[in-house]
């Protein structure tokens, strides 16, 4: 798959007769303009599944959040590492638990905590 950054104005193609510009962004939202001829189909992704079609495979579910990159210190560091310690002495079998851990892998990847210790070393 593919994978492009795109700034408000810039667009792509695709094939010879398929154009698709960034528009604007606001917020976690983006604006693109589509140009194709009509016998293309273009769908959203929740009316493609809502007519009862398949989700493409490359298709992976991002956060529903938009959150700007944490400047990564030290500290922060440290502070990551407490929260999972306290989350690892907690009763393993209470869903509220589990839903932190969940939610704290979610904000905070494996990648990132590699990247912690190298930086940390």
């Amino acid at each position: 798959m593919l994978c492009l950054n795109l700034s408000p104005g810039e667009y792509m193609t695709i094939g010879e007769n398929v154009v698709v510009q960034l528009d604007r962004i606001s917020g976690d939202r983006c604006k693109l303009v589509v140009d194709a001829p009509r016998e293309i189909a273009i769908l959203r992704g929740e009316v493609r599944e809502r007519s009862g079609k398949e989700r493409p495979a490359c298709v992976f579910d991002a956060p529903r959040w938009h959150r700007k990159e944490i400047a990564w210190n030290r500290s922060k560091a440290q502070a990551l590492s407490a929260m999972r310690a306290l989350l690892g002495e907690m009763d393993g079998s209470d869903r509220n638990v589990q839903a932190l851990r969940r939610q704290l892998e979610h904000m905070f990847p494996a990648e990132r905590r590699e990247s912690e210790k190298a930086s940390n070393a």
